[in-house]
């Protein structure tokens, strides 16, 4: 049995030592970094990682969906260049949060990790509607019937709204919405939510 990583543990994975530091340094104040990569190399200890900060241009991103399976290791991925078939991957994978590179600040790093480390969802604004887009030019294939209070529930998600705002936006208890996400991620047989509105947008259900 794999034991739980703490999410206060970050491995820190980028090509180029100077942009690898800086984020660890902007993590370091309310995270503890326990080790730093090039390209997954050394591979990242994800048995104590809580949270995995990847370079997802190139083969690293199979290398890290491979590493992480079966653990609940969150993964952050920060993309130099976002293509939408690259977008369109990571989500569906399950990716927790993505980062441009060319808007990255060390406050948003932060606030993309917090939100990981909470099981939040962290697009960029620009994703969803470039995953829509996509998603009218491929063939859908309906990841299961949802009713519409998941959906409605989904498409909130989608914009970025946590379990209190869309308690608040829906007239539910949190404690319902809850339930719902649960639901949707069992129905659709998703680890997270971004991989959820992921699939969900892909089939045109959203």
């Amino acid at each position: 049995m794999i034991p739980a990583p703490l999410t206060s543990h970050v491995w820190v994975d980028d090509p180029h030592a100077v942009v690898r530091r800086g984020m660890a340094a902007a993590l370091a104040g309310e995270f503890t970094i326990i080790g730093e990569s090039d390209r997954l190399s050394p591979p990242p200890d994800l048995d104590r990682a809580g949270v995995l900060v990847f370079h997802a241009d190139g083969p690293t991103v199979g290398t890290a969906l491979r590493l992480s399976s079966g653990r609940p290791t969150r993964l952050v991925a920060t993309v130099r260049r976002p293509d939408d078939a690259r977008l369109h991957e990571l989500v569906a994978a399950g990716v927790a949060a993505i980062v441009f590179h060319d808007d990255l600040t060390p406050d948003m790093l932060l606030d993309t990790v917090r939100s990981a480390a909470r099981n939040r969802a962290n697009l960029p604004a620009e994703v969803l509607p470039r995953l829509l887009e996509r998603a009218g030019r491929v063939a859908p294939a309906a990841p299961g019937a949802l009713t519409q209070r998941e959906r409605d529930v989904l498409r909130m998600l989608a914009d970025g709204q946590d379990t209190r705002a869309i308690a608040a936006g829906l007239c539910y208890s949190e404690r319902t919405v809850k339930n719902v996400v649960h639901d949707v991620l069992t129905k659709l047989n998703c680890r997270t939510r971004a991989q959820a509105v992921g699939l969900a947008t892909r089939a045109g259900v959203i």
